[in-house]
Parts: structure tokens; sequence; C-alpha cells
């Protein structure tokens, strides 16, 4: 049985890869990539020649894979590439890996680039938690249940996003999650990288006023902050029925503030003031 090597590549600038990536692109017997010049481009650049190549792009994956399969169990070992960046993450592949490890393959990640960990770890927004997501549905109405249900979940989110739907799909975001703080990177690691960060409205703005920037691929880094106001009415609603529960100010002052995200010692001032009078 040969290897399947899983090896990131460059996503935008080409020094960007691993002396790693490197060597194992030099030493494996076939590369499956999406695009056979996109690859030979990179290879060139490393001095890499000689090397056979194999097409696996998405219209053809699962007729590919089986292809790559059969390569594999003769003893081949095989490098897969995307494009740009990690294999399987937004680009296909992921059926070359699960039928790998169906057939008792050895898979071996070759780590690298990716844009959306390259776009959150400059966005200065938090990263604690996040959801990567990469493409929203077309459709604008699963699009809007999409940015929806982020909304709720309330951790920061990844988007991957082409310049013709760009604007529409902040303008989505500013309608669903106003309060929002969002950063927008563009054509990240090549010469027109850039940054916009800010209110979603504002974001939004900049780029419908600046349409001739709006070129190459967007990553669409979103912070679901809501603004909401002290309601004190709402809170004293809620900590009577808790209180009649049998539960405490400080435990009652926690179980709100982590509903609503109001501070938990606001919380517990206002129910201490209510229920010791």
């Amino acid at each position: 049985m040969g290897t399947l090597y899983i090896v990131a590549t460059p996503i935008g600038n080409l020094k960007d890869i691993t002396y790693r990536a490197v060597e194992i692109l030099k030493n494996v017997d076939i590369i499956a990539c999406e695009d056979t010049r996109v690859t030979r481009k990179l290879l060139t650049h490393y001095g890499i020649t000689g090397k056979k190549l194999f097409s696996y792009h998405e219209h053809i994956e699962e007729k590919a894979s089986d292809k790559i399969i059969s390569l594999l169990k003769e003893g081949m070992d095989i490098a897969l590439v995307s494009d740009a960046g990690t294999p399987c993450i937004s680009d296909p592949g992921y059926r070359v890996v699960k039928k790998a490890w169906e057939n008792s393959i050895n898979v071996v990640p070759i780590p690298g680039p990716f844009a959306g960990a390259a776009a959150l770890s400059a966005s200065g927004l938090p990263s604690d938690r996040f959801i990567f997501v990469g493409f929203l549905p077309q459709k604008e109405k699963k699009k809007k249940e999409e940015i929806e249900r982020l909304k709720q979940i309330g951790f920061t989110f990844i988007l991957y996003e082409s310049p013709v739907r760009v604007l529409k799909t902040l303008k989505i975001i500013e309608e669903i999650i106003p309060d929002s703080e969002v950063v927008v990177g563009k054509e990240i690691t090549k010469i027109h990288e850039r940054f916009i960060r800010g209110n979603i409205k504002d974001v939004y703005q900049y780029l419908d006023q600046n349409k001739d920037i709006i070129k190459g691929e967007f990553v669409i880094i979103c912070n679901p902050v809501q603004s909401k106001e002290f309601n004190e009415d709402y809170i004293i609603e809620t900590a009577e029925e808790l209180y009649k529960k049998g539960k405490r100010i400080k435990e009652i002052s926690k179980i709100i503030s982590e509903e609503t995200g109001f501070p938990k010692n606001r919380i517990y001032n206002l129910l201490l003031k209510k229920f010791n009078t």
C-alpha cells in the first residue's frame, strides 16, 4: 500500500509553503490536484520536474477517487493538493480521504496555509471559539437562514465569498446582525492584500462606495455582537419565577446573565434592592 499525503499549498504567496511539503512533493510518485496548470506553476517555482499529475477536480471527484485508491493499492505514494490552501477545507478531496480510510490506506496530513485561519489571526475579533462556515448557500432565503442560525450560536464565524456576492452577503449580515463587528480580508497573502475592519454598517458602506477594490477572493470574519438594552422589567419578572423555585439571588443573577449577556453584577445589585425591600 502506498501513502496518501494531504499537502497544504500556498493561498497566494508562493513562499508560504513548508520545507516538509516541498520534500513530499519531490518524493511522491503522483500528485493529485484540482488544476494541473496551477500545480505545475508551483512545482516549477520549486524546481520539481518530471512529476506525474492526476486531476481530481470536483466534477469528477467520485470517479477520480476510485482511480487514486487503485494507484495507492498498487504501492504508489500520492500527494493530494488543492489549487490553494489545505485540501478538503471548502475544496474537493474528502471523498478520496474517506475511501483511503475505508481501504486501510495510511493518510498523512502535511499542514500549512488556510485562508480562514490566516484572516482570523489578523482580525482582532474573539477567537477562543469560532465556526468555520466556508461558502454560504447562494439562494438568498437559505443564506438568511444560515446567518440567523450563526447569530443565535453567538460565536465568531468565518465565511468565504466571491467578489460577485460579497456586498450582498454583507448587506444580509447587516440586516440580521446590525451591531456585529466584521473584518473583510481581501486577497490574503497576495500583492493586493487588504483588511477592512469595523461595524458591519461601516464596512458595507465602505465597500459599496469603493467597488473598484472588489476583486479577488474574500474572507468575512464576523463577531455577532448584539447590543441589548438593560431591561429591568424582564429581569425582575424572570427573577421572580426563579425565586419561587428556591433559587438564590446570586444564582439567579448568573442564570439571567448567561441568558441575556447583561453584566452579572448589575443584575445582582438590581435584585438585591428588589428582594431585600
